[in-house]
């Protein structure tokens, strides 16, 4: 497995901006995707965003046009910008890699509020 650190959560307004980073223990070169997940309060986690080695990105439909993901190789890392927050994007984000055979990669995990 790789060692995932999240960051970049806190408190924001509603339509404020927050840019969350992963970085990971290994080279993310040769990692073909990347993603980020959140779960909210008594929800189900579920996919946010994800990216390929190519760089073709995925989006869930509830935060196209407002989010970005990228992948930075050279930092081993992975980022998700993310513009005009909703309360209801209010989760804890994990960074994940998928692994062989159920073997995923998960950060920690960051808290993101989004609230006036």
């Amino acid at each position: 497995q790789v060692q995932l650190v999240d960051s970049g959560g806190g408190l924001v307004q509603p339509g404020g901006s927050l840019r969350l980073s992963c970085i990971a223990s290994t080279n993310i070169f040769n990692i073909y995707a990347m993603g980020w997940y959140r779960q909210a309060p008594g929800k189900q986690r579920e996919l946010v965003a994800a990216i390929t080695h190519g760089d073709h990105a995925n989006y869930a439909d509830s935060v196209k046009d407002r989010f970005t993901i990228s992948r930075d190789n050279a930092k081993n890392t992975v980022y998700l910008q993310m513009n005009s927050l909703k309360p209801e994007d209010t989760a804890v984000y994990y960074c994940h890699i998928p692994g062989p055979g159920g073997n995923d990669s998960w950060g920690q995990g960051t808290r993101v509020t989004v609230s006036s």
